[in-house]
């Protein structure tokens, strides 16, 4: 089984039971509000209002946990409300339900099932990817650079630093078709503004000599 195959296999169960599950619970929760007074779109407006903030508080703990903000002996502000949500949903759930055991039973499974199916994807969520391996991430192969002689600054450039700017500047002409610039060859040189515009100034009065 390919590594996609399998994690379809893992994931489409939950999202199944979430999908099937919030559908009968949000049916319960249209249900109720219908009958004390919300009619209309507002019935199923409050229907996804519970359900939804269930969702997005199960995703912002998680989002907690991983910018490491979950708090330790008090509980958070995300876990507040989807206990509030869930509470909501299993009141509805038993509000429909025959006055009997397994008439509340069957009537809160939809609302169990959704709880369990939105902790499965948060922990699931929550899991750490593993770090690739070092051995399997390509080490690009490093191209050195001549690096200029290191000669303090000062106001008039020496002959070795002139030659070596002068490679610097017929490479930049070869490779880009103009001349180079000041800025850009202060940045090659790592000298100086004041020593790189001597240099450029001086290679421009004398660009063959050394």
């Amino acid at each position: 089984m390919t590594p996609k195959a399998a994690r379809l296999a893992d994931t489409a169960p939950v999202l199944i039971l979430a999908l099937i599950a919030g559908a009968g619970s949000f049916t319960h929760i249209r249900d109720t509000a219908i009958e004390h007074g919300q009619t209309g779109w507002m019935a199923w407006a409050v229907a996804v209002c519970v359900d939804l903030t269930c969702v997005m508080a199960a995703r912002e703990r998680q989002r907690d946990r991983k910018n490491g903000r979950e708090r330790n002996g008090w509980i958070s502000w995300p876990t507040l409300v989807l206990t509030s949500g869930i509470v909501l949903s299993l009141a509805a759930n038993l509000a429909q339900a025959e006055p009997t055991p397994w008439g509340w039973i069957t009537a809160a499974t939809p609302a169990g099932a959704f709880l369990v199916a939105v902790s499965m994807l948060e922990r699931r969520a929550s899991e750490p990817r593993p770090e690739p391996s070092s051995d399997l991430v390509p080490v690009p192969s490093a191209v050195p650079e001549t690096t200029p002689p290191a000669v303090p600054d000062q106001n008039g450039p020496v002959a070795e630093l002139l030659d070596y700017a002068r490679r610097v500047a017929h490479e930049h002409q070869a490779r880009h078709g103009k001349p180079i610039t000041r800025d850009t060859l202060r940045a090659r040189l790592g000298v100086s503004s004041q020593l790189a515009s001597d240099l450029l100034r001086t290679l421009r009065d004398s660009p063959e000599t050394a």
